[in-house]
């Protein structure tokens, strides 16, 4: 086999997060001055921490990025992920077949914080495939683009990173990725094919019933 192990991306990955967790960040930056489209909103952030974004915020809002402001979005962000979160379609069979592939040999490699990511994947039944692999980009000394949070998902399962697939759908994720020394493939489910070739990822899906067949020819 090609890859030793498979570390998936969270948010976009294997929750359809992206636009929930991005709606409630739209509102609170409505209601603090700045208005945009849930696309242009998505735009801006989808692949980024808000912390990482601190200067575009009080660009365009004129007031700085208090603790207060996080702590009343990550609030509301958990009550809608709570109510609405899903799995992508068909990857419960593709962390299957990869799971049982690599001998339990998966992890999760996020840039969100570990609450929101055991809070997601506890929702949509996928927690007992990650439990104990689970890594988040909160908790590195860099969240991605940087690849900590790949290299040390890679460290616990006592990999070498080039032995590595990476799972992607952002090409923050992807430039991540490649900057650990893994193989990116990356999940272009909305449209970002182009875009994540050229952050590095060395094949593109999708749809994850693709990943089975992909994994095995691999």
């Amino acid at each position: 086999m090609k890859f030793e192990a498979v570390l998936f991306d969270c948010d976009g990955v294997l929750v359809d997060s992206e636009a929930i967790t991005c709606g409630a960040l739209r509102d609170m930056l409505q209601e603090s001055g700045w208005t945009l489209t849930l696309q242009e909103c998505m735009a801006h952030f989808v692949g980024h921490t808000v912390r990482n974004r601190r200067d575009l915020i009080e660009a365009n809002t004129g007031q700085p990025l208090t603790d207060a402001f996080m702590d009343e979005f990550y609030r509301r962000r958990n009550l809608r992920l709570d109510a609405d979160i899903t799995p992508i379609a068909h990857i419960h069979q593709a962390v299957q077949h990869v799971f049982d592939a690599c001998q339990g040999q998966i992890a999760c490699a996020s840039g969100a914080d570990r609450f929101k990511i055991n809070l997601m994947l506890g929702k949509v039944g996928l927690f007992e495939f990650f439990d104990g692999r689970i890594f988040s980009g909160h908790e590195v000394p860099q969240t991605k683009p940087a690849p900590d949070v790949y290299l040390a998902a890679a460290a616990h399962l006592g990999k070498d990173p080039k032995r590595c697939l990476a799972i992607e759908d952002t090409p923050v994720g992807v430039t991540a990725g490649v900057a650990a020394g893994a193989t990116v493939w990356g999940y272009a489910a909305h449209g970002q094919a182009d875009a994540l070739r050229a952050a590095g990822a060395a094949h593109v899906f999708t749809c994850m019933s693709e990943l089975p067949a992909l994994f095995t020819a691999a």
